[in-house]
């Protein structure tokens, strides 16, 4: 970009400048190395700020003094620390010339304070992003990404006619990362989901369960549906992670006959639902959490999906409670179930979960399959 405004002065005045030996300087310094865009937005904020300050004593409808705190803020979050504080020298240099030098309007104090916090915070900022190792706004744009990542693991694939599902995720705080997310594989055939739980909320909790995802998500259909836990296990074990525990529930549905084998790895139990009593049913499968011990054995349990039945998994943020038994926040969790059968499960789910998370601050999340 700098090389095409040069290009368009006219020749002479080009030779003319190759000739002031600053002017070349500064033409191989805003050229030199990787930093070249940083040098050059550097160049056009402290241009912007020398106008802004000169022109705001003779036009402050125009050029108010004020206007340098846009500056400040546009060089916290796209230029580096060390540029950064060559900028904020400029833009005090222009302060005291407002202040000081012309006669006419005087800076006032009030501007002072909001270019010095504004400065606090651009370098904190700067310093922040430095530390992450990118430049801009592409951190932001990085986490956006990685969001979408994490919310495209959670989609249920296409099932074939007879069988639908429902996912609902719902973050602490209206975070948009949460410990709590789903992985799933379908081959037209057989459908496998696990519903995962990492310990904590929010976007503490969130960095782990997007790691977990990708490496979850390539073991399931990669490894035999009896060793998809263990497999877990033995990933999460070699991390060595001090902090916190992850709980699993794996699920495999024929999707031929319905029958299904559901696994637990320290969650709480699935519930299946009969349409032919129209009751709920508790699993009885359990096993220990992920990541605690070597050797992870757990105790699955069969069922079979006629039309109209449903297989309802969830993490305890739905269902657990300070002070209260978890037997009874499952019980609570059945009595608004049984608003989903006759308003469709599709349509109900996620209200379940907004009905069952109202009073509580953690992840939660549902997954409903179920045969029509």
């Amino acid at each position: 970009m700098l090389q095409r405004l040069v290009h368009l002065l006219p020749p002479g005045l080009r030779a003319y400048l190759r000739r002031v030996p600053i002017l070349v300087r500064i033409y191989q310094w805003l050229r030199r190395g990787k930093l070249t865009s940083d040098r050059n937005m550097f160049v056009a904020l402290a241009l912007a700020t020398i106008v802004i300050g000169l022109m705001a004593p003779i036009s402050q409808t125009w050029f108010p003094s004020s206007a340098i705190v846009l500056t400040v803020l546009a060089g916290g979050l796209l230029l580096r620390v060390r540029t950064l504080r060559i900028l904020l020298a400029v833009v005090a240099v222009m302060i005291v010339y407002d202040g000081f030098v012309v006669s006419w309007p005087k800076v006032g104090p009030g501007v002072v304070v909001t270019v010095f916090v504004t400065a606090v915070l651009a370098i904190t900022l700067a310093r922040t992003r430095e530390q992450i190792g990118v430049q801009g706004l592409r951190g932001e744009y990085m986490l956006l990404e990685l969001r979408d990542r994490l919310r495209k693991h959670g989609e249920m694939p296409e099932l074939p006619a007879g069988w639908d599902s429902q996912v609902v995720l719902l973050q602490a705080g209206g975070s948009s990362f949460g410990g709590d997310f789903v992985v799933s594989a379908c081959d037209g055939k057989t459908l496998e989901v696990a519903l995962v739980d990492v310990s904590g909320k929010g976007v503490d909790a969130g960095t782990r369960a997007l790691m977990l995802s990708g490496a979850f998500g390539g073991l399931l259909g990669s490894v035999q549906c009896d060793r998809f836990l263990p497999a877990c296990n033995t990933y999460l074990q070699r991390q060595r992670w001090d902090e916190g525990f992850v709980t699993a529930v794996h699920v495999v549905v024929d999707l031929a006959t319905g029958e299904y084998v559901v696994e637990s790895a320290g969650h709480p139990p699935a519930v299946q639902f009969d349409a032919r009593s129209g009751t709920w049913q508790v699993s009885a499968a359990k096993g220990v959490v992920l990541g605690v011990v070597p050797d992870l054995r757990c105790e699955p349990e069969s069922g079979l999906l006629r039309p109209g039945d449903a297989l309802l998994l969830y993490t305890d943020g739905l269902v657990e409670s300070p002070g209260r038994d978890l037997d009874a926040g499952i019980d609570r969790l059945l009595g608004e179930a049984e608003q989903l059968v006759p308003q469709g499960f599709r349509k109900g789910a996620k209200e379940l979960v907004e009905t069952m998370a109202a009073a509580r601050d953690d992840d939660c999340a549902l997954v409903l399959i179920w045969r029509t």
